[in-house]
C-alpha cells in the first residue's frame, strides 16, 4: 500500500504535467548545493520550476496525466524543470547554465505534449522566446507604416515648399 505522502507526491507531479507547457527532464547529479541554488534562482527568474523527484513518482504521474514515452528519460537521478507559460524559457536557462558548469545534462522534454529526445535541445534552446518573436512581429509590422507614412507625406511636404516658394515670390 502506497504511503500517502507518495500519493500526494503523484497527485502534484501529474498537476503540474497536465498544466505544462514545457517538461524538461535533467539529470543534476554532480552539482553541488550553491550551483542547484544559483540554477533554481535562474529558473524562478524565468517563471521555470525546477522539481526534483524520484523517477516511480514521475513515472505514475505522466501516466495519471496521460503522458506517453518518457520512461527512457527517467533513469537515474531525474529533476524537471516545468514552464507554465514560455516552453522556450527552460531550455535557455540551461543552455546559459550549461556555459559555466556541466550540468545539468537535458535527457529528454516534453513540448506541449510532444515528446523530444536530448538530441533535439540545442536545437529547440537556440529557438527565440515568444517575447523576441512578439518583438520581431511588432518592428515588422511597424516598418511598412512607417514607409507608408513617408510615402504619403513626402508629396505632401513636396507641395508644401513649392507653396512656400511660391508665397516667396508674391512677396519678393
Amino acid at each position: 500500500m502506497p504511503s500517502t505522502k507518495n500519493v500526494d507526491a503523484v497527485k502534484v507531479l501529474s498537476e503540474k504535467l497536465e498544466k505544462a507547457k514545457a517538461v524538461y527532464f535533467t539529470d543534476y547529479l554532480g552539482l553541488d548545493a550553491v550551483s542547484i541554488t544559483q540554477l533554481r534562482k535562474e529558473f524562478v527568474m524565468k517563471d521555470v520550476e525546477f522539481t526534483i523527484a524520484k523517477n516511480t513518482l514521475i513515472k505514475l504521474a505522466a501516466k495519471e496525466a496521460g503522458m506517453s514515452g518518457i520512461d527512457d528519460f527517467l533513469k537515474g537521478p531525474t529533476a524537471m524543470a516545468v514552464s507554465y507559460e514560455d516552453p522556450i524559457n527552460p531550455a535557455q536557462v540551461i543552455k546559459d547554465f550549461l556555459k559555466d558548469f556541466d550540468k545539468p545534462s537535458v535527457k529528454g522534454m516534453i513540448l506541449d505534449g510532444e515528446v523530444f529526445d536530448a538530441n533535439e535541445f540545442e536545437r529547440i534552446a537556440n529557438l527565440p522566446s515568444k517575447d523576441q518573436l512578439l518583438s520581431k512581429l511588432v518592428g515588422m509590422l511597424n516598418s511598412p507604416m512607417a514607409k507608408l507614412s513617408s510615402t504619403l507625406g513626402s508629396p505632401v511636404s513636396g507641395l508644401l515648399g513649392a507653396l512656400e516658394q511660391l508665397n516667396s515670390k508674391k512677396e519678393g
